[in-house]
């Protein structure tokens, strides 16, 4: 099998590395617009069957003819990107996987559907981890019950040293982050879709010693397709993001005083917007090495035969020390390498472009991971009625 990834940062990294050690690979091609930062990921990657080389991902026409004579591409890259780089995949026939989180930018890719279905292709937007890896453990799961009450979706990238003000560190790009952080998102409340603010909602939620006690918020991308799916058929759903506690806060005091609006400020003979100084500051400000850890719970009840069901999966997983590979970036790129092989070895069926949890079987998923050391807990638990 013939893979392409675009973006050689480190959830790019992360999947090359993932996909050259992959049984059945034959060619990783490792594409940047920064050829040295290509070449320097690819030096670190023990397999050879990585080939660095040159793209600019805003040229379609050239990213279109790298995507010919692969099996199947990857994107590791903005969400900007994602839909003229869906457009670039139609054009060169070649299945597509990205890491998604906007629900705009996805929108405006599950409209190429009919373009993609007529050209034989499968492109599936939002594989990841949240969006992607949670959506289909919700999904799939639903489909377990008679009826379902609630799923709630919880997901955090943490430093497993915080360091104050915000206990925070760059897990991944500080853009998505405030993208998160930044307008409404979907949920489900009696069964009917409604829109929550970034950052509302805040709830305390316990995990294993030694996190214990920490807080979830609703943040924007992550629930992605699920409230319109499922509207009707679930009474409540959201998704929330998990800090440790008073990250919110104090978070939402910066967005508040405006730091990231799109006012415009001059400094010296330059302009840029509020919201781009305060991505630059979050750069140089947020640490962005060390351990980080990776905490999910999907949880979900509702009723099965007439008695009362519930059903979660619980994760923890540690920043790989041996491969010097994050906790997200294994939560991250690891499930994507695993449904882009699966678009290679035609195991996903459908065509044109479906999110995730349309589409991407969970029982072969949560094997591949666990082939990966990601193991995810699942407990049923039953009432009486």
């Amino acid at each position: 099998m013939k893979f392409l990834v675009l973006g050689s940062g480190m959830m790019g990294y992360a999947l090359a590395y993932d996909l050259a050690r992959s049984a059945g690979t034959e060619l990783v091609t490792l594409a940047d617009i920064d050829i040295e930062r290509a070449q320097s990921a690819a030096s670190r990657l023990p397999i050879d069957v990585v080939r660095p080389v040159q793209v600019d991902v805003g040229d379609g026409t050239s990213v279109a003819a790298l995507m010919e004579g692969h099996d199947a591409a990857a994107g590791a890259v903005s969400f900007r990107y994602n839909e003229q780089l869906t457009d670039a995949a139609i054009k060169a026939h070649c299945h597509w996987c990205d890491l998604g989180g906007n629900d705009d930018v996805v929108a405006r890719q599950l409209a190429r559907h009919p373009e993609a279905e007529r050209a034989d292709v499968t492109i599936i937007p939002n594989c990841g981890l949240a969006p992607g890896l949670v959506n289909i453990l919700a999904m799939r799961s639903i489909e377990e019950f008679d009826t379902v009450r609630s799923v709630r979706m919880r997901v955090g990238g943490l430093p497993q040293h915080p360091r104050p003000p915000l206990n925070y560190q760059i897990t991944f790009s500080v853009e998505g982050l405030l993208n998160e952080y930044s307008g409404s998102a979907e949920v489900l409340r009696n069964g009917k879709r409604e829109s929550r603010e970034a950052l509302s909602e805040l709830e305390e939620i316990v995990f294993p010693a030694p996190f214990g006690l920490m807080e979830a918020f609703v943040t924007t991308g992550g629930a992605s397709l699920l409230p319109r799916l499922l509207e009707g058929k679930v009474e409540e759903l959201d998704y929330k993001t998990v800090r440790y506690p008073g990250h919110c806060g104090k978070f939402r005091s910066l967005l508040e005083a405006g730091f990231g609006s799109g006012e415009l400020v001059q400094a010296g003979n330059n302009v840029f917007t509020e919201r781009e100084l305060f991505l630059e500051l979050l750069r140089r400000k947020l640490p962005d090495r060390g351990p980080d850890v990776v905490l999910l719970r999907v949880d979900l009840e509702g009723t099965k035969s007439g008695r009362s069901m519930g059903l979660s999966y619980d994760l923890i997983d540690f920043y790989d020390e041996s491969a010097n590979i994050t906790a997200m970036m294994r939560m991250t790129s690891f499930p994507t390498s695993v449904i882009l092989q699966f678009l290679a070895q035609d195991m996903i069926k459908g065509k044109g472009v479906l999110a995730p949890e349309q589409c991407v079987p969970l029982v072969p998923l949560l094997g591949g991971l666990e082939e990966r050391g990601i193991r995810i807990t699942r407990k049923v638990r039953h009432g009486t009625g």
